[in-house]
């Protein structure tokens, strides 16, 4: 696994799946072009970039492009870093046929390729653990009352709009989430905040 200090920003999930057995860091999709009507997740970005930096990972067709020129427009240039995934023609497994290009994207690039467009970026920080404390986890979020329990969802989107979340983020996605951007300590002293 290589360990990304920036969130790495896909366009979908099949992205993100890919992306997931290769590296060890917060990935973000955009599911799309979804990102230009979302103001939730843009403002997540923009927090995001300013904490951590973002490295930008698109497909190498014009869709890539214009999701990653949109990104690159609305976040400071010093916050950003792209990966670039060369032109390689073919089909991912999952489909039928070729894309309208007929190029592959990051979910159908050979693993090798990947790492080399983030060795390009720069953004490989080695395999030592940033020390942070001890991480959020699934029974943090239980017992704060944000999964599994009646009321749960409704207090998780309190939560989420004190951060300035964007509202639709599962229970994973919360969590991954506050684990990028806080300690457990912070974690717990907002969740106190809320519940009083």
């Amino acid at each position: 696994m290589i360990r990304v200090k920036e969130a790495v920003i896909v366009e979908g999930k099949y992205d993100k799946i890919k992306l997931s057995s290769i590296i060890d860091g917060l990935i973000i999709e955009t599911h799309g072009f979804q990102i230009f009507k979302d103001k939730e997740q843009m403002a997540l970005l923009r927090k995001l970039a300013a904490e951590r930096g973002l490295l930008i990972l698109t497909d190498s067709d014009g869709a890539g492009f214009v999701i990653r020129n949109y990104l690159t427009g609305c976040i400071p240039k010093k916050q950003v870093k792209h990966a670039y995934i060369p032109d390689l023609f073919g089909k991912e497994k999952r489909k039928e046929k070729p894309s309208k290009e007929g190029k592959l994207g990051v979910e159908g690039v050979p693993v090798r390729v990947i790492r080399q467009a983030l060795e390009k970026a720069g953004v490989c920080c080695g395999n030592e653990p940033e020390e942070k404390g001890p991480p959020i986890t699934k029974a943090d979020l239980f017992a704060a009352g944000l999964s599994g329990g009646e009321g749960s969802a409704e207090k998780r989107r309190l939560l989420q709009k004190e951060l300035s979340l964007p509202e639709r983020l599962s229970p994973n996605g919360l969590l991954q989430i506050l684990n990028a951007t806080m300690t457990r300590e912070e974690f717990l002293a907002k969740i106190e905040k809320l519940d009083s």
